[in-house]
């Protein structure tokens, strides 16, 4: 009898298969990295073909580390990383161009052009989104005008687009399914969020046609069959969710009001807000969180392009530790970061500033500045980061946060977690499975096949494991100050 959900975590740097058993425990996972590749300053490409081959791979992986059999997997679910976007012929079924990445800034002049034509409240209005780089719409239009041909053949229907869920079914059904899901859809800048389909006065501006775009479906429904060459058997595609919204599932912050904060490549803060469209007036973003059955439910979403990441520019580019999970003890050296601020600005600002042109930067450095203040430093610019966004969610949805679930790798950083408690002033709850993003995407899948019944049998597998709770802390004030001031000298840098 089938007994396993998989979940395929399709992320910005790596791919990963995780097992998850009727409990909700981890029962095996298995990740591979893939190449990252920057063609120019601010560009960010991945080889959608290696995306396939490592997912494909790592799924087949775990299976056999694990001694589990293919037909024990009653159904898989998708969370990935989202606006990142692939086009690929639909004949031959390879892609045209590289996926151009979430973090690729190479449209922003484009967006500006938007912005001048004053576009931004229509978008806004429409997909609850900024005009940005970020977003899949701009992206397209790149992939289109600059690939030789492209746009003819998108004119003649030859050509498919899709982000990375799209592109996984796709290639898992052997091109028998071209779906995405209204969570991903709603990252686009292309997807009406209240009437939920593709807005053709959008499709006309960017100059996209609407025939390479995916059938867009709920969150929580069976999709489409694995064709058996890939993994041994015919096993149903049943949930997907971009990584956030599903990260918001698997916390169980089902009712209006529930924030959580992910700390991966970025941090990304969510609040539920239940089947109202919360209309930002501080530069969040109004996204679709998931739509199981015929509900549809909403969110606020501020985006912080840098914060696990920041640690890894500190392994790899400065070499100051030698792992990731060093950070932690070489911060702990300091009792605070000796007046240095580090925005870490190295795609722009995101959610609450949205400047494509600001850079990082580290300041307040003295001849006593330690690497253990700069390590520290790191670790406050992403707790006061998600603090910023905090405080902007709270006035857009006019209520006090009091407490915030999180999840994601950083957050394991018990220091990480206190200073985020004291800096935005609210209780930390750590759940006892962080991969809160592949279970909630196992949650969606499970929920369509029937391996749990309903909300109520899931919300009694999710379990508490840790909570930090806010502590005075007399440095605090003087750290904001100097956070702000920083904020206002990394903006605009690289614009003419």
């Amino acid at each position: 009898m089938s007994q396993y959900i998989v979940t395929l975590d399709a992320g910005t740097t790596s791919e990963r298969a995780i097992i998850f058993d009727h409990s909700g425990e981890i029962r095996g996972a298995c990740q591979q990295e893939f190449k990252q590749y920057f063609p120019q300053t601010g560009w960010v490409e991945h080889d959608p073909m290696e995306i396939w081959i490592t997912q494909k791979k790592v799924f087949n992986d775990v299976l056999d580390t694990y001694n589990i059999s293919n037909t024990d997997i009653v159904a898989i679910g998708i969370t990935n990383q989202r606006e990142t976007s692939i086009i690929w012929d639909k004949r031959s079924g390879k892609p045209i161009y590289n996926a151009i990445v979430w973090q690729d800034r190479r449209t922003a002049d484009s967006c500006e052009h938007y912005k001048r034509l004053g576009l931004e409240s229509m978008i806004q209005e429409k997909t609850g989104l900024l005009i940005d780089a970020y977003f899949s719409a701009t992206k397209i239009k790149w992939i289109l005008d600059n690939v030789e041909g492209a746009r003819e053949l998108a004119n003649q229907g030859h050509l498919a687009f899709g982000t990375v869920d799209s592109w996984l079914v796709w290639n898992m059904t052997n091109g028998a399914v071209h779906v995405t899901d209204v969570s991903n859809a709603s990252r686009t800048m292309l997807f009406n969020i209240k009437h939920l389909n593709w807005d053709l006065e959008l499709l006309t501006l960017f100059d996209i046609p609407i025939s390479l775009l995916p059938e867009v479906k709920s969150s929580s429904e069976i999709y489409g069959y694995t064709h058996p060459e890939h993994f041994g058997s015919s096993i149903k595609i049943a949930g997907i969710a971009g990584d956030q919204q599903a990260a918001l599932f698997g916390q169980m912050c089902i009712a209006p009001g529930m924030a959580k904060n992910t700390y991966g490549t970025g941090c990304f803060v969510v609040m539920n807000t239940g089947n109202q469209i919360i209309r930002s007036e501080n530069k969040l973003l109004s996204t679709i969180a998931w739509k199981i059955g015929t509900q549809v439910n909403y969110a606020l979403e501020g985006s912080i392009f840098i914060g696990g990441a920041i640690v890894q520019w500190l392994r790899d580019n400065l070499k100051i530790i030698d792992k990731a999970s060093n950070i932690e003890k070489l911060a702990q050296t300091e009792i605070n970061s000796g007046g240095v601020s580090f925005v870490p600005g190295f795609v722009g600002l995101g959610a609450p500033h949205w400047d494509s042109y600001g850079t990082g930067i580290l300041v307040g450095l003295t001849r006593g500045t330690t690497q253990g203040h700069i390590a520290r430093a790191a670790l406050e610019a992403i707790a006061l980061q998600t603090m910023d966004v905090l405080v902007t969610m709270e006035k857009d949805a006019q209520l006090k946060t009091t407490e915030l679930r999180v999840d994601g790798g950083a957050s394991a950083n018990n220091l990480l977690m206190q200073i985020q408690a004291d800096f935005a002033d609210v209780k930390i709850i750590r759940p006892k499975i962080i991969e809160t993003t592949a279970q909630g995407a196992a949650f969606l899948a499970g929920l369509a096949v029937g391996f749990w019944k309903d909300l109520d049998e899931i919300k009694a597998i999710w379990k508490s494991d840790s909570t930090f709770d806010p502590q005075a802390n007399t440095s605090i004030l003087t750290t904001k100050k100097n956070w702000n001031k920083a904020i206002s000298r990394s903006k605009n840098w690289h614009q003419e």
